[in-house]
């Protein structure tokens, strides 16, 4: 098969398409055939060579995938050969196959095609677990998403808005603001030219968002706490802005405000598994009825990975990124 490697560590050329050894499903796996992945700066991390994948995972890009099952590992039942099915990785998603864990797969949403469904598992059980399962967001609630227009913001939007949340979201330009209010963001903020902090509080009356999905870290920590309302949680997910930052605790403390900080790639299987059913049962419905959508900006075929990863390094992008084996 042939899969986008990376010989050293650097820019968008070190991705590579080569071919490589097929994987083989072992105990508790199956073998997907993949028709597509989608691109995540976690891949931009890796090809850097500032994120390995753990131990055991496939050497190749991609957090995500969908295509078809081409074969079961010994123990695997519930799955047939055939299936079409999206999948939550630990590497291996930038390949035309990949072995999954049982665990981490998804059947394709009723009313998507098999390409469409790449763009779901990463952003579904990262926003899942971060925003309901760990911060516990509740009717009634606002919620503020940073980075509203990417992929993980576009589906916070959606999830928020369906369980009857307001949600603030910042941008960085008027048509990807505009796109979120298109998906139901009710308080847009470009954090060019606007105060977050400001704008959070004049628009809930001075009370403050009651969670904050943050993909920024260092850089916003202090104004996220600033931000919050009393009670609030903070739930970062990113280090666009950094790793070191200064916390006032006497403002966490005055708050009783909570920070939690998850990534899924190197969790146990256990606990990704937990969190792809909680997915399956909470948000497939509403994949299936319309209500919530994958955002794809656009296509690409696999072996163009490279003009991939720089779209999405220039955030030049609304949504995910596809990349198509055929």
């Amino acid at each position: 098969m042939h899969a986008i490697t990376i010989p050293e560590p650097g820019g968008p050329e070190a991705l590579v398409w080569d071919e490589v050894p097929d994987p083989v499903a072992q105990e508790g796996e199956v073998l997907v055939e993949v028709v597509a992945g989608a691109v995540n700066r976690a891949d931009v991390l890796q090809r850097q060579g500032h994120y390995n994948p753990p131990a055991g995972a496939s050497p190749y890009p991609g957090l995500e995938c969908s295509g078809r099952i081409v074969a079961l590992g010994a123990g695997v039942s519930g799955w047939a050969v055939g299936d079409e099915v999206c999948a939550l990785l630990s590497g291996g998603g930038y390949a035309e196959k990949v072995a999954v864990p049982a665990g981490q797969l998804l059947p394709v949403p009723a009313g998507l095609d098999v390409r469409q469904a790449a763009a779901l598992p990463e952003v579904t059980c990262t926003v899942w677990s971060n925003v309901f399962m760990v911060s516990h967001l509740r009717p009634g609630e606002t919620l503020l998403v940073h980075g509203g227009s990417s992929g993980i913001g576009t589906m916070a939007i959606q999830l928020a808005k369906a369980a009857d949340v307001k949600v603030a979201v910042t941008a960085g330009t008027k048509e990807k603001l505009e796109r979120c209010a298109e998906l139901g963001a009710d308080i847009l903020i470009n954090y060019r030219e606007q105060d977050f902090v400001e704008e959070i509080r004049q628009a809930t009356a001075g009370e403050g968002a009651d969670v904050i999905l943050d993909n920024m870290g260092a850089k916003y920590l202090d104004r996220n706490v600033q931000a919050l309302a009393v009670n609030g949680r903070l739930a970062i997910i990113g280090m666009q802005g950094g790793v070191k930052a200064e916390l006032n605790i006497g403002a966490l403390l005055a708050k009783r405000a909570a920070i939690s900080a998850t990534s899924l790639r190197a969790r146990p299987l256990g606990e990704k598994a937990a969190i792809v059913a909680a997915v399956r049962e909470h948000v497939w419905p509403l994949l299936a009825s319309g209500q919530v959508r994958p955002v794809v900006d656009r296509e690409l075929p696999m072996r163009d990975a490279p003009d991939a990863h720089r779209l999405l390094e220039e955030s030049g992008h609304i949504g995910k990124i596809l990349l198509v084996t055929a």
